[in-house]
């Protein structure tokens, strides 16, 4: 089977292609699989570092408002289609999947006007752009949240629900078995970050409450994340942590740091949450104001509900409010206790095989 896949902008779109490579090259490892992506996105880095080919379309994403950029960003939108043909041509994809971000549009359209099985996956619990402007013409769409159902124009019996997919090695880990390697005492214990590049908000609450030893007696691991470890180094080596608290520029274990940790506090991107569903793990979501069509509080909100989250806007984030919010999770177990199990709830643990069978049901039709 030869597969052309097309996502990118961000990691939240590019390691779902990722994932959906590798359950491909598991079942069928005879199978041709190549990428498609902008000349100068981080899909280049991850795709490569995978070992993938990748092809490229000059596509941007329109600017919020007028400005110039927008008429060459237009002009490349029309364009695109035609690179993206020729990509198709090129490569001859018995199927072509996008997983989001402005570059899947020229991809995806090109090969459903070729007849060419095409396949989306929408992360998010509010469907981006790309995926709204796609549903219509694509043979079938995989989402993550049931709330995303009702925002596509493709027909109800094209819809799949398959979910995120996450690291496989979730599945397998104990808390208990963790816990006890990361040499974590029986003292509640939290994980706290922003994403790989930091947030400046969470990050200026976390210190603030460590600073002031107001989360003394709650081991903490916090990671303050790559550029704001930069811009605020020297206040890091400065600082005086207690015991079981330790501030670090990255989480490179975060899997076992995530299932050990009592309360996790974090961002609501779309992997995160399908990892903290899978874990089972309660949290409290401050999701980003900073993304398209705020999605990532329309995502922390459908947790919320559910009962497996406690949901702070960044807007009413304060030292106080977070630390009294962690204080009354963490002291009340049984809240904590049916807290698992509402986000346990909201996991789909055959996510692979769910994205596998549209696949392969698409190819051999």
């Amino acid at each position: 089977m030869r597969v052309l896949l097309s996502g990118g902008g961000t990691a939240g779109h590019i390691n779902p292609a990722l994932a959906i490579a590798e359950k491909i090259k598991a079942e069928m490892p005879d199978s041709v699989i190549a990428f498609v992506g902008t000349p100068q996105g981080m899909e280049n880095r991850l795709v490569k570092k995978a070992g993938y080919d990748i092809y490229h379309v000059d596509v941007k994403g329109f600017q919020r408002k007028l400005t110039l950029k927008n008429v060459s960003t237009a002009w490349k939108a029309l364009v695109s289609p035609i690179r993206a043909g020729k990509i198709i041509k090129d490569f001859r994809p018995d199927i072509v999947i996008g997983t989001g971000g402005y570059v899947s549009w020229p991809v995806v359209k090109a090969a459903a006007s070729r007849k060419i099985p095409t396949l989306i996956h929408e992360q998010n619990a509010q469907a981006g752009v790309t995926t709204r402007m796609l549903s219509g013409i694509v043979d079938k769409v995989m989402i993550s949240f049931e709330a995303t159902r009702g925002q596509l124009k493709a027909k109800p019996e094209n819809v799949i629900l398959t979910g995120n997919p996450v690291r496989p090695e979730l599945f397998s880990l104990k808390k208990e078995e963790e816990r006890q390697k990361l040499s974590i005492s029986d003292k509640p214990y939290i994980v706290s970050c922003g994403g790989s590049l930091g947030a400046r908000a969470i990050n200026d609450n976390m210190l603030s409450l460590i600073k002031s030893g107001a989360l003394d007696g709650i081991q903490i691991t916090h990671a303050v994340g790559s550029y704001e470890w930069k811009r605020r180094e020297e206040e890091i080596k400065s600082l005086e942590t207690p015991d079981g608290c330790e501030v670090v520029e990255y989480i490179y274990d975060m899997p076992s740091r995530m299932c050990a940790s009592d309360l996790v506090v974090c961002r609501a991107g779309a992997i995160t949450l399908a990892e903290l569903a899978v874990l089972g793990k309660p949290a409290i979501l401050i999701p980003s104001p900073y993304v398209t069509d705020n999605h990532q509080y329309k995502n922390a909100k459908v947790v919320e509900n559910e009962g497996g989250a406690v949901v702070i806007e960044e807007k009413d984030l304060n030292p106080e409010t977070l630390k009294q919010v962690i204080n009354e999770l963490l002291s009340d177990c049984d809240r904590l206790s049916q807290m698992q199990k509402r986000a346990r709830s909201l996991a789909i643990n055959d996510t692979h095989d769910r994205i596998f069978e549209a696949v392969k049901e698409l190819v051999n039709k």
